[in-house]
């Protein structure tokens, strides 16, 4: 009996060494994974930015920091970003107080609406507004008809600082309502109706209960809205470069275009330039939001507030909103790509499919530039939903210091803009990788390498919010009873946390497929993607050509959104940015 009782724990010993061993190789890798792709390449960009010849080079850098060049480049990021910021401050609490605390009709429709946006590339916005604004465009057509003047033909109001801000202000507003909607459905509903009691007006109750309240919440949308706009190239390169408004992250672009590799130690000083930006944004935003102690106890009862007598037409301006910022530059864009040449009035003679034929199958460059993107995007999208599956198990329910610093590594990385992560990658990935000696330098390779640093937050924050929704208890009975960590994984915990994987799989697809900031300082003529193509058509003169891949780019957009929406409709809510 004892030989027996003896041959079984040797077993569990034997069970329980395997399993440490298993789920250790599993955190190894993963230290593996975000170390060589998010912590290295960082510190490669810092350390190359201070010492570009190996020791470090004060008086170089603050040559280059003082030059006038980059003095007027960081004053045009700062007033763009800070002045963009205030504009989608203003339009997504409005946004957000509509939804999330009146009795507005149709607020699932609205909110799709609302933040397609977001989702569509921007690049693909800035072309649209280009053409919305455009001499021939239905707008232009409509006000000259009226005899209201328009623009000159030669003339285009969004080369201009004004037109970065505002497009940009439009454009991130949807990231300050995601924040403000989820604060506001924290309001409790007793201290607003204590208040009203008390005779309160509704201004005093805005005022002193409901913006008190949301600030936090407010601020953190200010913080998302900055880091986006300091960090958006679509926008700022499409209508900066024309109007000859130099930004940071437009003076990263046209350096390594004009000189290449040779300037990467001046770059990286820019690149360095844009995260302190950011993350000092980021850190005043914090600050803010957390001055004052804004936590109620309980469950707070939701408040909401009826319309009354303006409602129908409260809901009539929500939707002209929707109409004048999302159909209206949509449907000049598709005007463009049904005719033959920029500039033309869509009329039967001019109708045509051939700008659609050749993005889809008589471009090469185009179709190529397709494939690249949607054969990276799928291999990034089930490498990160793995990988954040088994984080978000150790950051559940095995949260050491080490977890934890994986997942602050991931959050850094997204959280700074996608270009830092493109100059860090570049230096990083220049030099041939040791031991096999293969540089990734100018392969789709290194591009998928940005892509699994840039966006593994991205997945990882669904799938733990779908962990949090499991028993421990499942984990631990499956272990007592002598499963391995690979077996629960796979069997057990896996099923239960793929629809919140799911849905962040979701997300990297759309964000990573149509992406720029990341990408269009890591393509070149061999290895395109379909973000940077937009760009390169407008800037090369195919407008027609470049409107047909933007609609095409909208389309996917809107397909992979349903998609998400009626695969994860059990999903807890908010998981979906744009569920009501």
């Amino acid at each position: 009996m004892s030989v027996l009782s003896n041959e079984w724990h040797s077993r569990v010993r034997s069970g329980q060494r395997w399993r440490l061993r298993s789920e250790g190789v599993i955190l190894a890798l993963m230290v593996l994974l975000i170390a060589s792709l998010s912590v290295a390449p960082l510190l490669r960009l810092v350390w190359t930015a201070i010492a570009p010849q190996g020791v470090p080079d004060a008086a170089r850098l603050w040559r280059l920091l003082a030059s006038e060049r980059v003095l007027i480049a960081t004053g045009n990021t700062l007033l763009i970003a800070l002045s963009s910021t205030a504009i989608s401050l203003l339009l997504g609490t409005l946004a957000a107080w509509l939804v999330a605390l009146t009795d507005l009709r149709a607020k699932t429709a609205w909110v799709f609406a609302f933040i397609l946006p977001l989702m569509i590339p921007p690049q693909v916005t800035a072309l649209a507004w280009l053409q919305a604004l455009a001499p021939s465009s239905p707008l232009a057509l409509l006000f000259t008809g009226l005899g209201v003047p328009w623009f000159a033909p030669g003339e285009q109001p969004l080369y201009s600082m004004t037109g970065i801000v505002l497009l940009l202000g439009m454009h991130n507003a949807p990231l300050v309502f995601l924040t403000v909607r989820a604060g506001l459905r924290r309001l409790p509903a007793d201290l607003v109706e204590a208040a009203q009691v008390s005779g309160a007006s509704r201004w005093r109750v805005l005022f002193t209960i409901i913006l008190p309240l949301a600030r936090p919440a407010i601020f953190a949308g200010a913080a998302l809205t900055f880091v986006a706009a300091a960090g958006n190239f679509g926008i700022q390169a499409m209508l900066g470069i024309p109007a000859r408004v130099p930004t940071l992250i437009t003076l990263v672009y046209q350096q390594l275009n004009g000189i290449g590799p040779a300037a990467l130690p001046n770059t990286a000083v820019y690149a360095l330039l844009i995260a302190m930006i950011t993350l000092a944004g980021m850190g005043a935003s914090a600050w803010l939001g957390g001055r004052h102690d804004v936590r109620v106890s309980g469950a707070p009862r939701l408040w909401h507030q009826s319309l009354g007598r303006a409602r129908a037409l409260v809901a009539a301006l929500a939707w002209l909103w929707m109409v004048l910022t999302l159909l209206l530059p949509v449907s000049a864009l598709l005007i463009t790509a049904l005719t033959h040449g920029y500039g033309q009035a869509l009329t039967w003679q001019t109708l045509t499919l051939e700008n659609f034929r050749a993005a889809l199958w008589g471009y090469p460059a185009v179709r190529d530039a397709f494939v690249t993107s949607l054969g990276l995007t799928t291999l990034a999208a089930v490498i990160l939903t793995l990988t954040a599956l088994f984080l978000a198990y150790f950051l559940s329910w095995r949260r050491t210091r080490l977890v934890r610093g994986l997942w602050l590594a991931s959050e850094l990385t997204y959280a700074l803009p996608g270009i830092v992560t493109g100059v860090a990658a570049l230096l990083f990935f220049l030099r041939p990788l040791p031991l096999v000696n293969v540089s990734l330098y100018g392969t789709v390779w290194i591009i998928l390498a940005a892509y699994l640093a840039n966006f593994l937050a991205l997945v990882l924050r669904p799938t733990l919010a779908g962990f949090a929704q499991l028993e421990p208890a499942l984990d631990e009975a499956a272990r007592l009873c002598g499963a391995g960590f690979l077996r629960r994984m796979r069997d057990i915990l896996l099923p239960l946390a793929a629809p919140s994987a799911l849905a962040g799989t979701v997300l990297v697809f759309l964000t990573a497929l149509n992406e720029i900031q990341v990408s269009v300082l890591l393509v070149t003529s061999r290895t395109q993607t379909i973000g940077p193509t937009i760009v390169f058509l407008d800037e090369g003169g195919s407008a027609s050509l470049a409107a047909a891949v933007g609609c095409l780019m909208i389309v996917v957009v809107c397909l992979l959104m349903a998609l998400a929406t009626r695969l994860t409709r059990r999903l807890p809510q908010g998981v979906l940015p744009w569920q009501a």
